[in-house]
């Protein structure tokens, strides 16, 4: 299998000794190191489902899990985590989020439910305008910003505006024990911060990470991956 690599994808895979960053461009096979490297830090007797890979897109997720079953054969149980960001979060969620006050059986609300929620917020039929903030308040969920920093920060009538309907969008999310996409991220990394049991845990289940396209994380998904690396980087 080696002979299919050349010789920087050699060493980025070899190299098991801290954070390592591999800089390819598109079609230059980073998700076969990445899933090459999984099974030499299984070889190299790190265990095997304190393993993490990261990706952005299911498909992605799945075709990764697919290669390395093909490559090493393990117990269910055993298994590296293949998971997506959000994916992941939910797993995160459905474990701790009552730490957050959140039921194990909380819903994640789709887009158009969001959308009917943030026209009732805002007071209007016109779900141009409600989509129009949704997309406002994703922003400032993935910045990890706040109603009140929202508030705080609004440049004009318009944003103030949206940063009211943000805290009762907010506000109804947690009465419907409801979460949007953005929320799986944004409350794991809540749930890190503010709870060192919790974050101690997850640190302790997923020890060796390994991101895909890793350049494309915004500052919420970074966050998420910093309080999940830890002191040990």
């Amino acid at each position: 299998m080696s002979a299919q690599l050349n010789p920087a994808q050699r060493e980025a895979i070899r190299y098991l000794d801290g954070p390592c960053l591999v800089i390819a461009g598109a079609g230059s096979g980073k998700t076969r190191v990445i899933t090459q490297k999984i099974v030499r830090l299984i070889e190299a007797g790190f265990p095997s489902r304190a393993i993490g890979a990261i990706t952005f897109t299911n498909k992605a997720a799945q075709e990764m899990a697919e290669r390395l079953g093909k490559m090493v054969k393990l117990p269910e149980g055993q298994r590296p985590l293949v998971s997506t960001f959000h994916s992941l979060g939910v797993q995160m969620l459905r474990r701790d989020g009552q730490s957050l006050g959140l039921k194990r059986n909380f819903s994640i609300l789709d887009a158009d439910d969001a959308t009917n929620i943030l026209q009732q917020a805002l007071g209007t039929t016109d779900r141009k305008v409600a989509r129009a903030a949704q997309h406002r308040i994703s922003l400032w969920k993935n910045a990890l910003v706040d109603p009140d920093r929202a508030a705080a920060e609004a440049k004009d009538g318009l944003e103030h505006g949206i940063a009211r309907a943000y805290r009762d969008y907010v506000a109804t999310l947690a009465a419907y024990q409801s979460v949007d996409f953005d929320d799986l991220i944004g409350l794991p990394v809540r749930l890190l911060r503010e709870h060192a049991d919790v974050a101690q845990a997850w640190r302790e289940k997923l020890r060796y990470l390994l991101i895909d396209e890793y350049q494309d994380t915004n500052a919420c998904q970074y966050e998420l991956l910093r309080l999940l690396a830890g002191p040990r980087a």
